[in-house]
C-alpha cells in the first residue's frame, strides 16, 4: 500500500492539472474519449444501425460491438472518423487462447482496429501469472502485427485485492499492450443482499492502474460510466478512454457545459 500511495503522490499534480484543464474542454474532445458500447445481448441488427448512427453523429472514438456485428458496423461507420472495436472472450474471459486468437483474427479481418479482451479471472485469482502473460502477449502480438490495438480488461469487480490489479498492470507493461481497462459491465458479483450487481469503473482503480502502468499504456474506464461528471472524474484520475452506453445524454450535457 505504501508503494501505491507514493506513486499516487507523484501523479497528484497531473490529476489536479487535468481537473483544471477540464474547464477548457470541448464536447468534441469528450466525444473522442468514448467507445460507444453496443454490446447488450438483446441488441439486433436494427439496434446496431441506430446506435452506429448515434456514434457517427457525435463522432466518438469507436463503436464497441459484438463479434458477429463487426463487419456490419465497419460498413455503417465507413465514411466517418469512428473506428470499430470488438470484444473477444467476452464477458467472462474463459475461452481458450486458441479461440481468443481466432476471435481476434476474425474481428480484424472483418474490420475491427481495436480489440477488447477479458483476462481469464481463474488464472488471475490463482496467481497463474505465466498463463496470464502467455495469453496477453500472444493476443497483443497478433493485434500489433496487423495494426490493431489491444485493450486488456481486468474485470476489477472480481479482484478484491489491489495486489492482483497491480500484478496485471506489471504484466501489461511487460507485453506493451495498448490499453488496460477496468470492466466489461457484465462482471456481476453477489452482494450482501443476495442480488447480483457490479461497481464497474472507480476512480480508485483508474488511479491505481495509471500509477502502475507505463506512460505508453492508456487507461480505459468502463462499467457504470453514465454521466459527464463521471467521465471527468475518470479523466482526472488518468483515463483517456471510456466505455459508455449513455453517449447522447453525456454529450448533450457536454455541449451545454463546454460548447462544441
Amino acid at each position: 500500500m505504501g508503494r501505491y500511495l507514493s506513486k499516487i503522490a507523484k501523479i497528484a499534480p497531473q490529476v489536479f492539472n487535468e481537473i483544471d484543464r477540464a474547464m477548457t474542454l470541448t464536447s468534441a474532445q469528450i466525444a473522442r474519449m468514448i467507445d460507444h458500447s453496443i454490446l447488450h445481448p438483446t441488441f439486433t441488427d436494427a439496434d446496431l444501425r441506430t446506435q452506429c448512427a448515434v456514434a457517427v453523429n457525435f463522432s466518438v472514438a469507436t463503436v464497441c460491438v459484438k463479434p458477429y456485428h463487426v463487419a456490419m458496423a465497419a460498413a455503417l461507420v465507413k465514411n466517418s472518423a469512428v473506428k470499430v472495436c470488438s470484444v473477444i472472450g467476452f464477458p467472462h474471459g474463459n475461452s481458450t487462447l486458441a479461440i481468443k486468437l481466432a476471435e481476434t483474427q476474425q474481428a480484424i479481418d472483418d474490420g475491427a482496429t481495436e480489440i477488447d479482451t477479458v483476462v481469464n479471472p481463474g488464472h488471475t485469482l490463482q496467481h497463474d501469472w505465466a498463463a496470464v502473460k502467455t495469453e496477453m502477449q500472444a493476443l497483443n502480438e497478433r493485434c500489433v502485427s496487423q495494426g490493431a490495438v489491444l485493450k486488456v480488461i481486468f474485470e476489477t469487480d472480481y479482484l478484491t485485492h489491489d495486489a492482483l490489479k497491480i500484478r496485471l498492470c506489471e504484466i501489461a507493461n511487460e507485453c506493451s499492450v495498448g490499453f488496460v481497462k477496468t470492466s466489461t459491465g457484465y462482471g456481476f458479483v453477489k452482494t450482501a443482499s443476495g442480488d447480483f450487481n457490479y461497481a464497474g469503473a472507480t476512480v480508485h482503480d483508474i488511479a491505481l492502474m495509471r500509477a502502475h502502468c507505463e506512460p505508453s499504456i492508456q487507461i480505459k474506464a468502463s462499467g457504470g460510466v453514465r454521466s459527464l461528471d463521471h467521465i471527468l472524474a475518470m479523466r482526472a484520475a488518468g483515463a483517456t478512454r471510456v466505455g459508455a452506453t449513455a453517449t447522447p445524454q453525456i454529450l448533450h450535457e457536454a455541449r451545454e457545459r463546454f460548447g462544441a
